[in-house]
């Protein structure tokens, strides 16, 4: 099991300063880079997580990730990519409560923050391949609710009990000051009568009142949202 709570803590990467040495010292910098490279280049084709002994498999692998921003800073793409963090990955149900046992629930985070709970190899980004194509329903929460949706709904997620084969990518809680949201994604925003059985599903496993609000988004429409946002921001001098 990929176990990387340390992701969670900040980043130290500062810039190194670009001096300017002698030939040899180039070299030996060339070779260390080189390393470097080969090094990061096998950390990408790890092995992906199994099940341990006697466990019990998922059908798919899956990877929580953590995000938090600080409000009314807009975000660029290739800044949010930064901020968020793997925490780790797992295959098996005793994996997987593993994690979850040591997580902080949504409802005592505090901020900008998020989890994500996404297939193995899927980043939780509009823009990965698995998700381009798709969408998300959208359900905001008053606050206090956002733990036991949470729950119930990876739970629903990891039990395949959504039925529509490998339409579903992920899940996503949001906890904000004013609400809570929390969504599921899936790969083909077109196919209607895959996210119909989503929007129902997801209705019976949370225990939502009929009057509940439920959005569905495409995620072509939040990356254009997004776009023409940071246009008008930018337009009017903002960062």
């Amino acid at each position: 099991m990929n176990n990387k709570f340390d992701a969670l803590k900040d980043d130290d990467s500062g810039d190194h300063d670009q001096d300017q040495g002698s030939p040899k010292d180039s070299e030996k910098e060339k070779t260390e880079d080189e390393d470097k490279e080969q090094n990061t280049s096998k950390k990408k084709v790890r092995a992906m997580v199994v099940p341990g002994a006697g466990e019990h498999p998922l059908q798919y692998n899956y990877t929580f990730w953590y995000s938090r921003r600080t409000p009314g800073r807009p975000a660029s793409t290739q800044s949010y990519e930064q901020n968020i963090k793997q925490i780790g990955s797992f295959a098996s149900v005793e994996q997987f409560w593993r994690f979850y046992s040591h997580m902080i629930r949504p409802g005592d985070l505090t901020g900008h923050s998020d989890f994500h709970l996404f297939k193995e190899g899927i980043k939780p980004m509009w823009e990965d391949d698995a998700n381009k194509m798709g969408g998300k329903w959208i359900i905001r929460l008053r606050k206090g609710l956002a733990s036991r949706c949470w729950e119930n709904l990876i739970l629903a997620m990891l039990g395949e009990q959504f039925m529509v084969g490998e339409e579903i990518c992920g899940a996503v809680v949001s906890v904000r000051f004013q609400e809570d949201i929390i969504s599921i994604w899936n790969k083909t925003a077109s196919d209607q009568a895959t996210t119909a059985r989503i929007r129902d599903t997801l209705r019976r496993v949370l225990n939502l009142p009929p009057n509940t609000i439920m959005e569905y988004k495409t995620h072509t429409d939040s990356i254009k949202a997004w776009e023409d946002f940071h246009g008008l921001v930018n337009a009017s001098g903002g960062r």
